[in-house]
């Protein structure tokens, strides 16, 4: 046999001798019917152990790359011979048309490189977590889940979190529900993502938010959706401009993504009427509303839902950290039988140990410390950044008033976003323009500020050199 093989010492024998002579065989170096030498010779050749060379034979005869006859060798097998000699092509394979249009990144817009002073959106501080009470959180869920039998778990998720959630978000945002009208999901774009799956045919309307959420804008249209941008005003999605055949209304009623300003009760009144009227639901996306620095808090959308429209979804990701990947779905009861059987059909259930550690957090009260304490925090940090805009910044830039959530928006005053993003860049600041989430990239200038992941003294010095950097100009 005329191969070259090399054996390096610091991998495993067997591997590397294994996958040295698979490749040779399906790149025909190695032609079909070739007698390859026996286990002994080759053991002997490259000074290792013949069960070694034993073990790799046995491995290549079981997946048909030799064949065994006896005392006369090891021959390479024949199921490539029809391949052998021809130049490998590469083909590019061609999805669906759709995806051609759901662009590179659906995150929040970057400046480029990762800035220590970074106003990034979505990005939060795992810092002030109390970690030792998280650990002890996942260490009772360890030991329950070695006393769980090896089956499939409900696809809703564990009841332990179910019930934690449906607590939660009863006492926290008044919206009335039993522990089994929860469905756990991977996280909000997840629970959007299955609901959208449940409602949407090719075709169908749906009203999205105009700025909005680009992420649940992209699922819809994936499924074949015609997607209908609604404009926004100091109140909210304007409900009367919501297209009379929409089958399926985004919206971030507590928060509005990006502007930030909370949708006003008549509005939300006016948004559930109008969906019962024309029998279309309503995906309430509260990604942070439980963060709220002013005033008494909004009512949640499905705390007014009489008429069983409105499906809520939360997420962990602002509460805790986005790499936790818990969300959840409140819907009605006639939807609730469907979305289990579409989280079933797609990964049949979350991980387990995540949400019995997740429910233990919230059930010992844990969580709640967690959030009061955040809350502490992240309003300072909110007031140093409101002060500068209010303040030094004011020339340039005007906040949009919001009570709630952890990032602010402030419109431009006689300066482009594109400029602004730049002057940041050069001192080395990330700041990031809110035209990615308008349709079309139209509307007035913008920066979106995500301020939860950034120290005082880390706003303080951003936001004065900014003000030096404009002042100079």
């Amino acid at each position: 046999m005329d191969l070259q093989l090399t054996i390096d010492e610091r991998q495993g024998l067997t591997v590397q001798l294994y996958r040295q002579l698979r490749a040779a065989i399906v790149e025909g170096r190695l032609a079909a019917g070739q007698r390859l030498p026996s286990t002994r010779e080759l053991a002997s050749q490259l000074a290792v152990s013949r069960k070694t060379t034993l073990e790799v034979y046995e491995k290549l005869e079981a997946e048909g790359f030799l064949a065994g006859h006896g005392a006369k060798g090891s021959f390479v097998g024949r199921g490539l011979a029809s391949s052998a000699g021809r130049r490998p092509v590469s083909i590019d394979i061609v999805p669906a048309s759709v995806w051609r249009s759901v662009p590179e990144a659906l995150a929040m817009p970057r400046a480029g490189a990762d800035l220590r002073l970074d106003f990034r959106g979505g990005v939060v501080d795992r810092r002030i977590i109390d970690f030792a009470a998280w650990r002890r959180a996942i260490a009772h869920a360890v030991r329950l889940q070695a006393r769980m039998p090896g089956t499939y778990r409900d696809p809703a998720g564990e009841q332990e979190l179910r019930l934690a959630i449906s607590r939660y978000v009863g006492m926290q945002r008044a919206v009335a529900c039993q522990w089994n009208d929860v469905l756990v999901t991977a996280g909000a774009q997840h629970a959007i993502n299955l609901i959208a799956r449940v409602m949407v045919e090719p075709g169908d309307t749906v009203a999205v938010e105009d700025p909005g959420y680009p992420p649940a804008s992209q699922a819809m249209r994936t499924l074949g959706a015609r997607v209908v941008p609604v404009p926004v005003d100091g109140q909210g999605m304007i409900v009367d401009a919501i297209p009379a055949d929409a089958r399926v209304i985004y919206v971030t009623p507590s928060h509005q993504f990006p502007l930030g300003m909370p949708m006003s009760l008549e509005r939300r009144v006016a948004l559930v009427e109008a969906a019962a009227r024309r029998g279309a639901v309503v995906i309430e996306d509260d990604y942070d509303g439980e963060f709220r620095f002013d005033g008494r808090p909004v009512e949640s959308l499905k705390s007014l839902d009489h008429a069983g429209v409105v499906i809520y979804v939360g997420s962990f990701s602002k509460t805790m950290f986005p790499d936790l990947r818990v969300g959840y779905a409140i819907a009605p009861p006639s939807l609730m039988p469907v979305l289990l059987k579409a989280r079933q059909l797609e990964d049949w259930h979350g991980c387990t140990l995540t949400q019995l550690a997740l429910g233990r957090f919230m059930l010992e009260g844990d969580f709640a410390r967690h959030l009061r304490r955040a809350q502490r925090i992240y309003a300072r940090r909110r007031e140093a950044l409101l002060g500068w805009i209010g303040g030094a910044l004011a020339s340039w830039m005007e906040v949009v008033p919001s009570s709630s959530g952890i990032h602010l928006t402030a419109l431009l005053r006689g300066t482009s976003e594109a400029g602004m993003v730049a002057h940041a860049a050069r001192l080395g600041i990330g700041l990031h323009g809110i035209a990615p989430f308008h349709a079309g990239g139209q509307g007035p200038g913008g920066l979106l500020f995500g301020y939860a992941g950034m120290d005082v003294d880390d706003i303080n010095a951003a936001m004065s050199a900014l003000v030096s950097e404009l002042g100079s100009q």
